[in-house]
């Protein structure tokens, strides 16, 4: 076990769902800003089901102590990587744009609203934090 105060399970997927909701971001932005491309396919960032994975596995209390040990079912959590997938359009019509902007628009609303209670609870557990480091 760290250690390190700030190294405890929810600070990390809290840090990690933190940059990885802000590649989301980045990634719903770039289908807003092609959504008049000719051609272009709509993206996603699949990330949920592996960071819910690796909490879970972290929860158990197995922790991997060599690199070349093999990880619990979900892995670590400073492991998760998001998977970028493509939307195809196959309605043949149109110019072959996949890009739906009402559904990215909601898409990058919900993504920000859950990067927002992200932050919200981290800023409460450093909150906490201090609020025991000061003696209180």
């Amino acid at each position: 076990m760290s250690s390190n105060i700030f190294a405890d399970n929810t600070t990390l997927l809290l840090k990690k769902n933190l940059n990885l909701r802000l590649q989301n971001q980045q990634i719903i932005a770039g289908n807003v800003a092609n959504a008049q491309t000719p051609g272009y396919s709509a993206k996603r960032l699949e990330f949920q089901n592996a960071l819910r994975q690796a909490a879970d596995s972290s929860e158990h209390g197995m922790t991997v102590t060599n690199p070349r040990h093999i990880s619990p079912s979900g892995g670590s959590i400073e492991a998760v990587q998001g998977k970028v997938t493509e939307i195809k359009n196959d309605q043949g019509i149109g110019d072959g744009n996949s890009v739906e902007v009402d559904q990215e628009m909601l898409l990058m609303a919900q993504n920000q609203l859950m990067y927002e209670a992200s932050v919200q609870l981290l800023n409460k557990k450093m909150g906490i934090i201090k609020y025991v480091v000061q003696g209180n």
